[in-house]
């Protein structure tokens, strides 16, 4: 920019002083025609330098950047120092309304204490708030604690903690092979813990009855292409042996996703667990398989679940002549649908059905009830034990003294996602037996069949 002008004082000087001869005319015609080629020159050049590429920026823009830049560097700086780095947190509450028609109750359920109150299918792990915290480092180990007052696993198994599931996941060479050791909830069957993956508001009769709650233990995760497989070696339902008791259990999962919209899994549990019927609280050989499958493809989701178990000297009725503990044994069928009526609207229907004859019934967890001096023949609010109108007292070796009841269930919801941090669900369920054993607490008698509704919001964050 500077050249031009001088160039011009130049040209100027030298048309003044001709070295031949010229009319004023020309030189003054001369000067104008380079006065104007300047002129056009700058205007070429000034245009050139106000125009901008569309991938440049002006010195404004540029400094503006800088500052961001080094604003962007000094946050991640402190989320680093701070351990806030591929840090996680969520949660979510679900305050729920229950009727029971036989336990005359109706009201809501939040934050009510598991472990007190006992774990049964109008009382699982809806009506609780959780925060969850999952923190990943650069070398890909995973870390996870989830915190969930009184209604967490560790209230269900006795403990009265707020621990819901705290585990440690290291890769072992590769982040396909891991390390993984803790609390971790039971990962049997298609219907999750979580009231934010579980389509209605109760479980389906397979999960609260069969499956364990959770493993305090060790073992491994891999992943192998389709294939998703975990093992543990670990205490269930306890996150301590007391004084005598050695022999753990093997736990395991596997997972195979067949395509983009089905697959199957199954778990199983071998080892010693709790065994309630036993008066001296001793550990009893438990056996449990269970295999499940899904298909969801557009608007529909179809799931389904076999499960078999069995434990040692667990039954609900001991050997009428002996008085011996008898071994309790059960096979269960549970099964889903779900149909999206508007991408928000969703219909439910679920059908569960367990057979638990043997021996006076007994499940998982369900087996200590037998006191007929006392009128006591099972569990009258989940519905398991002996018809609960024999007298069992006067002669305990009639067979139907010795029969426990088969469970069935029936329910209908409905699911209405309000935003994308908001669902509404209502429920409504028939639970039945082919004997009377649902206490009706209005008047002391039993009966073969109960209803709930139950109604909830679930909002999650």
């Amino acid at each position: 920019m500077k050249a031009l002008p001088i160039t011009t004082l130049a040209l100027a000087l030298a048309a003044a002083f001709p070295a031949a001869a010229q009319s004023n005319s020309d030189i003054l015609k001369e000067l104008q025609e380079l006065k104007a080629k300047v002129s056009a020159l700058e205007s070429k050049l000034k245009a050139q330098e106000e125009k901008k590429p569309e991938w440049g920026m002006t010195p404004e823009q540029s400094k503006e950047l800088s500052r961001v830049t080094v604003k962007a560097e000094a946050l991640e700086d402190s989320r680093d120092a701070a351990g806030m780095k591929l840090l996680k947190i969520s949660g979510y509450a679900d305050p729920t309304f229950i009727w029971n028609k036989n336990q005359r109750r109706a009201g809501f359920q939040f934050l009510n204490n598991v472990a007190s109150d006992g774990y049964s299918y109008d009382n699982s792990y809806f009506g609780a708030v959780a925060i969850d915290f999952q923190k990943e480092t650069d070398s890909g180990t995973k870390w996870r604690l989830t915190l969930v007052p009184n209604r967490g696993t560790d209230s269900v198994i006795g403990n009265g903690g707020v621990v819901q599931e705290a585990s440690v996941s290291v890769p072992l060479g590769d982040l396909q092979t891991r390390f993984i050791a803790g609390h971790i909830p039971d990962w049997s069957g298609y219907e999750y813990l979580q009231p934010t993956l579980n389509k209605l508001i109760t479980h389906n009769l397979l999960f609260d009855y069969t499956l364990p709650t959770t493993y305090t233990g060790a073992g491994l995760e891999l992943t192998r292409g389709k294939w998703w497989m975990r093992g543990l070696v670990a205490n269930m339902n306890a996150s301590k042996n007391e004084a005598g008791q050695r022999a753990p259990v093997v736990a395991y999962r596997v997972d195979y996703s067949r395509g983009e919209f089905q697959g199957f899994g199954f778990a199983g549990v071998h080892g010693n667990a709790a065994n309630f019927a036993d008066p001296n609280g001793a550990k009893s050989r438990v056996d449990l398989f269970e295999v499940d499958a899904y298909f969801i493809r557009g608007d529909w989701t179809v799931q389904g679940q076999f499960s078999y178990g069995k434990q040692k000297g667990a039954a609900i009725v001991p050997d009428p002549v002996t008085g011996d503990l008898r071994d309790a044994q059960w096979t269960g069928l549970s099964a889903l649908a779900a149909y999206k009526f508007t991408p928000r609207f969703e219909g439910i229907v679920r059908a569960d059905y367990i057979r638990n004859s043997k021996n006076g019934g007994g499940l998982l967890g369900y087996t200590g009830y037998w006191d007929p001096a006392n009128g006591s023949l099972g569990d009258g609010r989940s519905g398991l034990g002996v018809d609960a109108t024999l007298d069992c007292v006067t002669d305990p070796t009639i067979a139907a003294c010795n029969t426990g009841v088969n469970r069935s269930a029936l329910s209908v919801g409905l699911s209405y996602l309000y935003d994308l941090n908001t669902t509404f669900k209502v429920e409504y369920r028939l639970d039945r037996a082919n004997a009377p054993v649902f206490l009706n607490v209005r008047d002391g008698s039993y009966r073969k069949s109960n209803s709930l509704l139950g109604a909830s919001v679930v909002v999650q964050f």
